[in-house]
Formats: structure tokens, sequence, C-alpha cells
């Protein structure tokens, strides 16, 4: 192990830098939370400011991806593709495989402008997580249950009320519903056997109606769907705390761009056109097994220093202070306040490790195989 891996496995940095992570974030929040006084007045302006809010905290996730673990992310795409991205509205289409495959998505926001305001179908549960759902929360995100009955109006009216955002998103859909594991495998081709469609290797079989209802309702302000395949070299299985650990991974995703108009507007021809591409995506992830890699022309697009910088002004701000209290703590000599402090790097280590657990495939539940699983598809 080098000097830097080994200054990278620290503890005691990892904590510093999760403390920054959780103080901004409540720090952001709050703000966010004055700035709903914007709202009725002048919403577009209470939107761009969120955007930035939002963008602030998302950034200091894709600086440990980009800075902090060196993690490459190279896109196999044409430049044509490449040339629209952060100028239109799109629906991403992402396969749900890896721990950190929603920092791999950020980061190619990130890196072409749409960052802060990217947007995504998240299931409820992420609405109370503290500091993610807080931020999703002002930043409109719409959130489901699963349950169509119960998420009809909810998903209508929050899709509807995107429709003049003013700042060009990409709208991340997880098809599959939920992260893919071999149980969950064996359980949708299962579903999938039952109502005659192709197996799939790679994937779960995909929920249409998530996709077809956001299509439906955001026709006319997204111009196209984007469908991204992700992989990483050498069969690697990234976590977040391997990012943390300052562990360097390879991301290839495969890119293809769909206008809208190629997609069918009858909801049962939108859900067949669905099912085809993920039988195109199975092709793609089989053909990496084999080859190591997507076929097409490969474009790696260039990190920017916006993330370093973002989080060296949230480090130089809260981290003095810090500093400054432990070393008084310490010098104070008072049983009492070490022991306080003590008590208070211990929570701080706990929050930040359940924060990390949310993206941990062992802890994503899935209701595949329930009877209202298999109705909602």
């Amino acid at each position: 192990m080098g000097v830097l891996a080994w200054v990278k496995s620290l503890f005691i940095l990892q904590l510093l830098i999760g403390f920054v992570f959780v103080v901004s974030g409540l720090i952001i929040n709050f703000i966010q939370l004055c700035t709903c006084v914007l709202w009725p007045f002048n919403k577009q302006l209470y939107r761009k400011i969120n955007t930035r809010l939002s963008y602030s905290l998302w950034s200091q996730l894709v600086m440990l991806l980009e800075w902090w673990s060196d993690t490459e992310c190279m896109l196999y795409t044409d430049q044509a593709t490449v040339d629209k991205f952060g100028k239109e509205h799109v629906i991403i289409i992402l396969n749900h495989n890896f721990e950190i495959d929603f920092l791999c998505g950020w980061t190619i926001c990130e890196r072409y402008g749409v960052l802060g305001s990217s947007k995504v179908l998240a299931k409820h549960e992420l609405l109370k997580v503290p500091l993610i759902g807080w931020t999703w929360y002002f930043l409109e995100i719409v959130f489901c249950k699963r349950r169509w009955e119960e998420d009809r109006d909810t998903v209508f009216s929050g899709l509807n009320r995107l429709k003049d955002y003013p700042e060009y998103m990409w709208f991340l859909l997880y098809c599959e519903g939920t992260r893919f594991t071999e149980k969950k495998h064996q359980i949708s081709m299962q579903v999938a056997e039952s109502k005659g469609l192709p197996k799939l290797k790679y994937h779960l079989l995909p929920r249409t109606k998530g996709f077809t209802t956001t299509l439906h309702c955001l026709k006319g302000t997204v111009k196209a769907v984007y469908d991204v395949t992700l992989n990483f070299k050498d069969k690697q299985n990234p976590t977040l705390l391997g990012i943390l650990n300052g562990k360097k991974y390879k991301a290839d995703l495969s890119v293809r761009r769909f206008p809208v108009e190629e997609i069918p507007d009858d909801e049962k021809e939108c859900a067949n056109w669905l099912h085809k591409l993920y039988q195109e995506k199975d092709k793609l992830q089989e053909n990496y097994e084999k080859e190591g890699c997507y076929p097409g022309p490969t474009i790696k697009p260039k990190r920017r220093l916006w993330t370093l910088l973002n989080f060296l002004f949230w480090a130089t701000l809260l981290l003095s202070p810090l500093i400054n209290f432990t070393w008084d703590v310490f010098v104070s000599g008072s049983p009492l306040l070490i022991i306080g402090f003590m008590i208070f790097l211990i929570v701080s280590s706990v929050a930040v490790r359940r924060l990390i657990g949310v993206t941990e495939v062992k802890k994503t539940g899935s209701s595949y195989g329930n009877i209202e699983a298999k109705k909602e598809n």
C-alpha cells in the first residue's frame, strides 16, 4: 500500500469528510427551507436557487468519486449524442446492478452541467433519509410507494409540475424497480415466464408503468430517452465504502439516444418498446462479459474542478472551527468535555455509516414475487 492510499484509508480523515458532508448538508437544507417563501411569488427563482444548493451537496459525493478515488468513467457513444448532453430535457434509463451506479450517473451529470437539476423517480422510503430525502423534497423529486393505486395522483401531479422546469434536467428511471441480486433475478424471470416474455440474463424484468407514465406526462418537455448501460472493468464490484477508502474503479457506460418521436404513444406499445430495449441492454451486457467493453466509439469526458473547489470551500468553512474546538476541549483537561466529545465522534461515525448503508445492495428491498408487484407490471 502506497503512502497516499494509506492516508486515504485513515478513519479520522474519512470521518472528517463525513462531518463536512453532513454539516454542510444540514446548512443547505436550512437554506432550502428558507427559500420556500419564494415559491408563491417566483417559482422559477426558487428552483434556480435550489438547483445550485443541491449541486453544492451532491458534488461532494461526485468529488469523492472523481478526485478522492480517481475513478475513471468512459462513455461508449458517438460525438453527435454527446453534443446534445446538457442541452435538452431527457429521461435516463439506467441498469441497477451496482451500489454506486447513481454516483456514476451523477458524475456524468456534473461534467455536462445538469447535476443540480437532475431528477429521479425515487421510492418513498428515501424521503425520510436525512440530507438525501430532505434535499430531494426541495428539488421536487417525485416519490412513489410502488403501489400504483396509491401513487397515481402523486406521480401524475409531481411529473406535470416539472413541465416548466427552467433548467435542463436529466430524469433518471431505474425501470427494474430495485437493485439486481441473484434472488431477485430468479423471481423476476419467473414473472417473465408467466407473461410469455423473453428471459433476461443480466437485468430484472422492467416495470413499465413508471416509464410509460413519465414519458406521457413529460412529452413535449423531454426531447429524448438516453439508454445507459453501466459496467466495470475486470468484474469489479464497487461500493461507496470502497470509494471512501480511495479505491479506484474503471466504469464503462454505453449511451444510446432515442428521440421521443421514435417511441410509441400507445401505452401497451410503449411498454413493449421498453421490454425490447431491455433485451438489447442484456445483449450489450453479454457482449461486455465476453469482450470487456461495449461496441462503438469511446469518449472520455474531462472532470471539472468545480466539485473539488466546492468541497474545499465547505472543508475550510467547517473544519477550522472544529479543529479549534477539539484543541480547546483537550487543553481544558475536563473529563466531562472530553467524554462528551468522544461520544459526539461515535455518534457522527454511526450517522455517516448509516447514510452509506442506504446504498448497500444487501440492504435494498424488493417486492418481486408479491401479488402487488405482479399487478404493477
